[in-house]
């Protein structure tokens, strides 16, 4: 394992099964010796968790845009801060469950134009990006499907409907050109472990 870390995101929309796929390879880099922590957004650390709650429950309109963007940054430096840049100084595997490209999305994207506001606060606030990103990418019906059918209270994104999943699978596969040498693509319209193979495939790559 390098010395230096790697920090690896995982990116898509709702119900793509990232969540779980982090979890599988965080278990899987643990079973050969790597030291891994696993992490997610927006959370990963105390000051973070607290804001999640605030972000992804309540009403979908509960927030502007531009005040929710500045919710997720505040998180994100302080997950930053307290989690990722420690960790990674340690020369641990980083595995974040969604980053700064949610953001560019999510808020970027869903409620008028602000990816370049998005852009702005992340250089001046955050100023780093993931080594690897993984974009599991689903069909926004089904996404959304599994998404509600798990029933919990962080909703809120959900609750915006399938236009938004939709627009947000198309925003994700721009991403992917935009930042073509850090992504990579993978079909998650299939079973959990042809997809896990997949991830633990490209990531060991990194590693190596």
């Amino acid at each position: 394992m390098t010395k230096a870390g790697l920090f690896l995101t995982f990116e898509g929309i709702d119900g793509s099964g990232k969540s779980s796929q982090a979890r599988m390879l965080a278990d899987h880099l643990r079973n050969l010796g790597h030291d891994v922590v696993l992490t997610r957004e927006p959370g990963g650390s105390a000051g973070a968790e607290e804001i999640r709650s605030l972000v992804l429950e309540g009403d979908p309109d509960r927030w502007s845009a531009e005040t929710e963007i500045l919710l997720f940054t505040a998180a994100r430096r302080d997950h930053l801060e307290r989690t990722i840049r420690p960790a990674l100084a340690e020369g641990k595997v980083v595995i974040c469950d969604r980053f700064a490209d949610s953001t560019r999305m999510y808020q970027g994207l869903s409620r008028g134009d602000l990816r370049g506001l998005v852009d702005q606060l992340h250089k001046l606030m955050i100023g780093r990006e993931p080594d690897l990103t993984i974009l599991i990418d689903m069909d926004p019906e089904t996404g959304l499907s599994r998404a509600k059918g798990r029933q919990g209270t962080e909703e809120r994104f959900e609750d915006f409907g399938l236009d938004l999943q939709q627009q947000m699978r198309a925003g994700f596969l721009a991403l992917a050109d935009e930042f073509s040498d850090r992504f990579r693509v993978i079909d998650g319209n299939r079973d959990m472990d042809s997809v896990a193979q997949d991830v633990t495939d490209i990531v060991l790559k990194a590693l190596r």
